[in-house]
């Protein structure tokens, strides 16, 4: 693979053609940090995701969620994690667990309105049986990976034998399990046991984009392995940063830059297609940065898997030959949140119906394609009754019936943002390449309440709930309305059904 000139791309000017709904590509970057992309920290090399941003509008008041399948979930349900069982943690590769199967997905509507749907790359919303698998939940074809957290289909996987081993916690009998996760739709595959995964996802893209029918709209949803751990990637992509002395994050930013190069390819590829003009392109990260593993969200505080802004306002775009032209060089930053892609990409951008849903997110496409107003006022980010309280250890307790500060939540009303119980790991990490000091706050071991205003206090340094104790009512009142309208929490424990060795040493369904 070699990096793609976007020169041609960028210089296409086409009118929206309201008769004819456009093609829509989904790119989710995996654990991609908000300071990794070029346009927000120029050591990171995406010459192609810059390009792209610059001719698109870049989403800089966009949040996702803390962890992987949380965001995935709402993506693809449009619903809060609070109202899908999925509050607490992945889907674990061994859980008899997956997305609810009463709604109807993302690609379930874009198939109802004639759409072809394919996805390539990461699931990671449940496998243990077939109704829950891409193919059963609207996807006319799917490559990839079924399982969670450490694999694609499950999470964090070998990028070139494409196995991963269990990793699930609390269910110490899968430790020593270990088998293939990697599916050409229903079938498992063995054929591509040293193929890197990021040129395999793109040269997959690449086939479904060339034998399409053109005389149909085409949904592809590539959710991307990288730049999740392991950190492995071919040496020429480190040896773009030689001056990056930390080794995790150089191998990192090499990712990051492969996974850039992939996407000048694919992008290419639509244009040498004839479908360019005729695509929106939407990208975007599933969380934060994980900065154990090379990734970086400086200036904001925390990281993956935390409700600080860290691990939740993520990277996005909008970009592509079907974005208006008003639009392109833009920045938005009006409140969007990733539930708010289901009925933004069906109603707002397919023109099709909503019938059978019942949604979280809103319909942003007026406030990307015309500069409109969000239609969002408040955001969930979270309430987990399962996650321990706040400096105690163990997930296993009995949720309280009333909310109290315990519980693990975060809420924004308008500019105001409420954290309540162990919001994880609030530190500031600057990147190692620029020598600006990490600042951990010391905090005491009983505080279970913060307050910020979150525009004037992006990166959350002033705690203002001693301060505003107006707002922490009207705030904590909120949360108390959603916890009250949320389902229970589905966390199932371990099945030992589900052990590779009992299934040809592949992650497959069991039940």
């Amino acid at each position: 693979m070699k990096f793609t000139s976007l020169i041609l791309i960028t210089a296409m000017v086409v009118t929206f053609v309201d008769a004819k709904p456009p093609h829509i590509v989904f790119i989710l970057a995996d654990d991609y940090g908000f300071h990794d992309i070029g346009y927000h920290n120029h050591i990171a090399k995406t010459p192609n995701l810059d390009i792209l941003a610059a001719n698109g509008t870049k989403l800089e008041n966009y949040y996702v969620q803390p962890i992987c399948t949380p965001t995935r979930s709402q993506l693809m349900s449009g619903r809060y994690q609070i109202h899908t069982g999925l509050q607490h943690g992945i889907i674990w590769p061994p859980q008899p667990h997956c997305l609810p199967l009463t709604d109807p997905t993302l690609a379930d509507k874009l198939k109802e309105a004639g759409y072809s749907t394919h996805a390539v790359g990461k699931w990671h919303l449940g496998m243990y049986k077939k109704a829950c698998w891409p193919t059963r939940r609207g996807f006319d074809s799917y490559f990839g990976t079924v399982t969670n957290s450490f694999g694609y289909l499950t999470g964090s996987e070998d990028y070139y034998s494409h196995k991963r081993g269990c990793g699930m916690p609390d269910f110490p009998t899968c430790k020593h399990w270990y088998g293939l996760d990697l599916y050409d739709n229903e079938q498992s595959t063995w054929d591509y046991q040293k193929e890197y995964s990021t040129f395999l996802f793109v040269n997959k893209s690449k086939t479904i984009i060339t034998s399409h029918d053109k005389s149909k709209p085409l949904f592809l949803y590539l959710p991307f392995q990288a730049v999740h751990s392991p950190l492995q990637v071919p040496q020429k992509y480190k040896d773009l940063y030689p001056n990056i002395t930390d080794k995790a994050r150089q191998t990192y930013l090499g990712m990051v830059s492969c996974m850039d190069e992939g996407i000048g390819n694919i992008t290419q590829h639509l244009t040498d297609e004839g479908l360019w003009n005729e695509t929106l392109i939407i990208f975007s990260t599933d969380n934060g940065g994980q900065i154990l593993d090379g990734g970086n969200n400086w200036p904001l505080r925390g990281w993956k898997g935390s409700l600080w802004e860290g691990g939740t306002h993520g990277a996005g775009f909008v970009t592509g030959g079907a974005l208006p032209q008003k639009r392109r060089g833009t920045i938005n930053q009006e409140l969007i949140h990733v539930s708010d892609w289901f009925p933004t990409i069906v109603y707002g951008v397919a023109g099709w119906n909503l019938n059978g849903t019942s949604l979280d997110g809103f319909n942003q496409w007026p406030a990307i394609s015309d500069g409109q107003p969000s239609l969002r006022q408040e955001l969930v980010h979270n309430i987990d009754p399962l996650f321990a309280p706040a400096r105690l250890s163990g997930y296993k307790w009995k949720a309280p019936s009333v909310f109290n500060s315990s519980i693990r939540a975060a809420i924004r009303v308008g500019d105001w943002k409420l954290i309540t119980g162990n919001p994880g790991n609030g530190s500031w990490i600057s990147p190692p390449e620029d020598g600006t000091p990490s600042v951990h706050p010391h905090e005491p071991t009983s505080k279970h309440l913060w307050l910020f205003n979150i525009k004037e206090d992006p990166n959350e340094y002033f705690d203002l709930s001693d301060k505003r104790t107006d707002k922490v009512k009207e705030l904590f009142d909120r949360l108390s309305y959603y916890y009250k309208g949320a389902v229970p929490v589905s966390y199932p424990g371990g099945d030992p059904n589900c052990n590779p060795a009992l299934h040809n040493n592949t992650w497959t369904n069991w039940e």
